[in-house]
């Protein structure tokens, strides 16, 4: 049948979808769901059909945005619409629902239809749901870091050492990686990192980054900036690196499905994109975080290290204390001034930042080889003291697009404590809450900034912490939330 095109003008995302009206597709005997076959003069895609009624054209086809653009329609074009067969990747979900295991062909199909839209969202839904269930064994997982990448856009660095870092998260504050980025580069050392942005947590590298430059920028000119200054600090989502990875993370995220893995593939095919040959892992410990022990967190850092290997790649895997907050800042400004503090070596630098940030930096110069083994944390240091890192952030963010720091937010108020005491705990599920409920990361000058950290002796009307909110309504939710629980234990 052929019909008319027209565009409606609301993107999906990824997914390509057709809309008919009822009558027209019982004609065809197609139904919601089905895969269509659409050929224009200049182009053809396959497309998942939709079916409405009312006062929906009957002698038209309805295009969303991504598939009227793939079809390159122009004025006067005539759509042909055909059934088109399931995609051969159909059969190995199925399989995966029914516990077996599968191989590289079977996992890089799966990928190539997701990153060319051929599945839809309950089509991945069910891969999402099969490898939660039934897992993923080290040669899956291998595979399917090996597939994202593969169909997607890869930087090259051929011959180089390239670093790159990951902290599985969970914990508030630790803004380690601006840091670490430019002490790694100041060293001679490649350093191009892709971040993500917050998902449930008030900001993620990508957020407290672009609070000072640009973050969403193409491959081509990544590469011209890791030429000219070493490295970059980028969100991963607007550079089309490991494509397929972020829309399985679209999937997981409503029911918080995060398979093991494909956690473990989402994070090595990150540092594959972009050539990463030495790479750490952070994976912090603690009430409230991701990983809850230590026993959760060795059979994790195990992982990481077979894949790596299998992968090509040198990794070492830290396991570090997340049982509170790093830093002062909670939220992608506050997060950033603390980060700025650190690299101008100012007074009011956040000590466990500091020293977390020169750890990490002293891992990595001695997993590259630039420092020997026992004296990274020294070189880490010098470059630290000495200006060199700051001075290579700057020209970073210039090379990124700096841009002029924004206040924070106007409206504010200090949460006092109730007692004398001290600080026994820091609950990091309540603090980042509030720091949500406050505006973050979608106001980047909302927050909190912490004025105490456990084992700080405090007095009765004394701040614990001040909130930052977008709008004195959300500032008021905040207060109220805080006078529910603080999210600080006092003893």
């Amino acid at each position: 049948m052929q019909l008319k095109p027209y565009k409606i003008n609301i993107k999906t995302g990824d997914a390509l979808v057709a809309v008919l009206h009822d009558s027209t597709a019982h004609r065809m005997d197609l139904h919601v769901g089905d895969r269509i076959l659409l050929k224009s003069d200049r182009s053809s895609v396959v497309c998942v059909l939709d079916v409405t009624k009312g006062n929906f054209p009957k002698q038209k086809i309805g295009l969303f945005a991504e598939t009227y653009d793939k079809l390159n329609i122009e004025k006067g074009d005539i759509v042909d619409i055909s059934a088109a067969d399931k995609p051969n990747s159909l059969r190995s979900i199925r399989a995966k629902l029914d516990g077996k295991r599968l191989n590289a062909k079977q996992l890089n199909e799966i990928v190539h239809d997701i990153v060319k839209g051929q599945l839809s969202d309950v089509e991945m839904t069910y891969f999402v749901s099969g490898c939660y269930a039934h897992g993923l064994n080290d040669a899956e997982t291998a595979a399917l870091t090996r597939a994202i990448v593969n169909n997607g856009k890869k930087l090259e660095f051929k011959g180089k050492i390239v670093a790159d870092k990951h902290c599985i998260g969970g914990v508030p504050g630790n803004r380690v990686t601006p840091i670490v980025i430019p002490i790694i580069v100041a060293s001679g050392v490649l350093m191009p990192k892709t971040s993500s942005r917050a998902i449930t947590s008030p900001a993620g590298t990508a957020d407290a980054v672009e609070s000072v430059c640009n973050v969403t920028i193409n491959a081509h000119k990544l590469m011209d900036i890791a030429k000219k200054v070493g490295g970059f600090m980028v969100w991963g989502g607007g550079v089309d690196l490991a494509a397929a990875d972020d829309r399985m993370i679209r999937i997981r995220n409503p029911l918080s499905l995060d398979p093991e893995g494909m956690l473990l593939a989402s994070i090595m095919a990150k540092k594959h994109s972009v050539s990463a040959n030495h790479v750490l892992i952070d994976i912090p410990v603690g009430p409230g975080v991701k990983i809850a022990n230590a026993k959760a967190a060795q059979h994790l850092k195990a992982r990481f290290l077979k894949i790596g290997k299998m992968l090509g790649m040198k990794v070492k895997v830290i396991i570090t204390d997340g049982s509170q907050p790093i830093g002062r800042g909670i939220g992608p400004l506050l997060e950033m001034f603390d980060v700025m503090n650190v690299l101008k070596n100012a007074p009011e630098a956040p000590e466990d930042l500091r020293e977390k940030s020169i750890m990490e930096s002293g891992v990595l110069l001695e997993l590259t080889g630039k420092a020997r083994k026992g004296k990274g944390q020294k070189m880490a240091r010098e470059i630290l003291e000495s200006g060199r890192a700051w001075k290579k952030f700057q020209q970073i963010i210039t090379a990124q697009g700096k841009k002029k720091i924004p206040k924070l937010a106007k409206f504010s108020a200090n949460f006092n404590a109730q007692k004398n005491g001290k600080v026994a705990a820091i609950r990091n599920k309540e603090v980042a809450h509030l720091a949500r409920i406050a505006g973050a990361p979608k106001d980047s000058a909302a927050g909190l900034y912490l004025h105490k950290k456990v084992g700080d002796s405090v007095k009765k009307g004394e701040a614990l912490y001040t909130i930052y909110a977008s709008s004195a309504d959300r500032l008021k939710y905040a207060i109220e939330f805080a006078n529910g629980t603080g999210g600080y234990e006092i003893t």
